[in-house]
């Protein structure tokens, strides 16, 4: 059972410009996929991350474009329909909140530097492996991991899908977003043991990018305290 966010009760003092610029520019960049055929391989290996390149006996020897640009446009590059409407989905419901409460550029600093820790924690756990990931999932656990710190009491109208069975309920983002990370976590510790040479879920991504953003989340200053009734409603 997977819970789907679909949005909070939070009142916003400010237009979320930021969220729905990165939304545009995550999608923008899935249709250049889309336009690339076959070369959309040769895109992958070039931007995707590839943790073996980060290796020391490898990354003097490589240029920028192949080590600093890839943690970056990785972070805007998707495998499917599925995995770029999720990470939206989850950008939307929560970026709008922490972009409100921190400000427009601070939040941009949020969503890039805790893309940059989820694709530091993913070279630390795979250091030798050669599979390119993509997808903007660390970044976005970074807002995750904001949204958790400043508004753990927040209701999120939740979609419960079982089976055939499909209903909403309110959760507080403390029990939604500790699910969600306690399944990144033990996921992630899984496999520290095992051996795979095919692709999967970044999950190390995922805990660096929310440790990440919630440790930012403590020391931003708030743009706007909003009193706890209001930010409940």
């Amino acid at each position: 059972m997977v819970p789907i966010p679909l949005t909070d009760h939070i009142r916003r003092r400010s237009f979320w410009a930021f969220t729905l610029l990165l939304i545009v520019a995550n999608v923008w960049a899935f249709l250049i996929e889309l336009s690339l055929g076959r070369q959309l391989n040769r895109l992958i290996l070039l931007y995707g991350l590839v943790p073996a390149r980060y290796d020391h006996r490898v990354i003097l020897a490589l240029p920028a474009a192949r080590t600093i640009a890839p943690i970056f446009v990785s972070m805007f590059l998707h495998g499917g329909w599925l995995h770029l409407l999720g990470n939206m989905l989850f950008l939307f419901v929560f970026g709008r909140s922490i972009e409100d409460r921190v400000g427009h550029l601070p939040f941009l600093f949020l969503y890039l530097a805790s893309g940059v820790a989820a694709a530091l924690a993913q070279i630390a756990v795979n250091p030798g492996s050669r599979i390119p990931t993509i997808g903007a999932s660390g970044a976005i656990a970074g807002v995750l991991g904001a949204y958790f710190v400043c508004y753990p009491r927040a209701r999120i109208t939740t979609l419960i899908p079982l089976f055939i069975i499909f209903w909403t309920v309110e959760l507080p983002a403390l029990l939604l977003l500790g699910y969600w990370f306690l399944i990144q976590f033990l996921a992630g510790f899984q496999t520290l043991s095992i051996q795979t040479a095919t692709g999967g879920v970044a999950w190390w991504a995922h805990i660096g990018g929310f440790v990440t953003g919630a440790l930012l989340a403590l020391v931003m200053p708030a743009r706007r305290r909003l009193p706890a009734v209001e930010a409940l409603s």
